[in-house]
């Protein structure tokens, strides 16, 4: 680990201003001399600091602010106020030691020239970090073995599948071997197949370098698979930075439990906790940590049980109930503050 933080940022903050335009003609009119403007808080005082070979999930919903804070850390937006740094550098300003030491790779976006084979795609990018041919070489011969598509670098760029397409993405963005990777939905709509390489590739080229990576992604499996650590966000502001097993027991107080019966159940049983599924031989239910004990002992109880097991509620759902939370929380204290007004 490095003495100073790869990543830090101080209350860093972007307000959008839009115009709100009044309905009708006279509205229109009006909106000439005296216009009316809404601000929204993409990203609220975000704080937090990220070190040498870490990968970070940045997960919030949609529109929670995550593109907002990869594109002030990339100089791509300005903040309104507070503060970032990256590897040293100040990302607002755009200096150019800055835009040869990171990466952006959005998923929803292409970087690459689609009338072009991917090699001289590849080869343009070449030119603008101005990589020298032996380096070029040795690291495209490397990046297209770890993700095995020797066999498309004569392809047409527009003639890639997305999966292949986003292999020739990743290639480009780590020409120019980044000491930073900003990813932002890498594997959004890719094939169970492809999304396997793509983590497969992130966590060894992770391994070997340690590329401080911050990771934003729906697919939870993207993040239980490549980040230890976790920073949730929503409505801009930041509320939990931690483990994803933190996230656990920080966010639950339930616990799982499966079972599978030798016979039927009868009708009128009635199971403890909370029923999640129920077939006739098997059942699945949610209950208390604190009563695990007992609702293991009541299941037990009938001498039909051939097998169970506890487990803790899937992250998947953890986020989905905390980010649920959050959002009614977000509605009630604005029906409060409406109510005020």
């Amino acid at each position: 680990m490095s003495s100073q933080p790869v990543i830090q940022t101080h209350e860093l903050t972007k307000v959008f201003r839009t115009y709100r335009k009044e309905e009708g003609l006279m509205g229109a009119v009006r909106g000439l001399f005296h216009r009316k403007y809404s601000e929204t808080r993409a990203a609220d005082r975000v704080s937090f600091s990220v070190n040498e070979g870490e990968f970070v999930g940045f997960l919030g919903p949609n529109g929670a602010g995550k593109t907002t804070v990869l594109k002030m850390l990339s100089g791509l937006l300005q903040p309104t106020s507070g503060s970032a740094s990256v590897l040293g550098f100040n990302p607002a300003r755009r200096p150019t030691e800055l835009k040869r030491q990171f990466a952006l790779l959005m998923g929803q976006k292409n970087a690459l020239w689609w009338d072009l084979p991917a090699r001289e795609s590849l080869e343009l990018n070449r030119a603008i970090y101005g990589i020298e041919r032996k380096e070029f070489e040795r690291t495209v011969d490397e990046l297209i073995e770890l993700l095995d598509v020797r066999d498309k670098m004569g392809v047409m760029v527009r003639e890639l599948s997305l999966g292949e397409r986003m292999k020739m993405e990743l290639i480009a963005a780590l020409l120019h071997r980044p000491k930073v990777l900003f990813l932002d939905e890498p594997t959004i709509g890719l094939d169970v197949m492809s999304q396997k390489k793509v983590r497969e590739f992130l966590r060894e080229y992770n391994r070997r370098y340690k590329v401080v990576t911050l990771l934003t992604s729906h697919y939870m499996q993207d993040i239980e698979e490549l980040c230890e650590r976790v920073i949730l966000i929503d409505h801009g502001k930041l509320f939990f930075d931690g483990s994803l097993e933190e996230v656990v027991s920080r966010f639950t107080s339930t616990k799982i439990i499966e079972v599978d019966f030798s016979a039927p159940l009868p009708d009128d049983f009635v199971p403890p906790g909370t029923v999640l599924e129920r077939n006739p031989q098997q059942l699945r239910i949610e209950v208390p940590r604190s009563e695990v004990p007992s609702a293991c002992t009541a299941l037990l109880a009938g001498g039909l049980v051939i097998d169970l097991s506890v487990n803790e509620v899937p992250i998947e759902e953890v986020i989905r109930r905390v980010f649920g939370k959050q959002q009614e929380e977000q509605k009630e204290l604005c029906g409060k503050q409406e109510s005020r007004n």
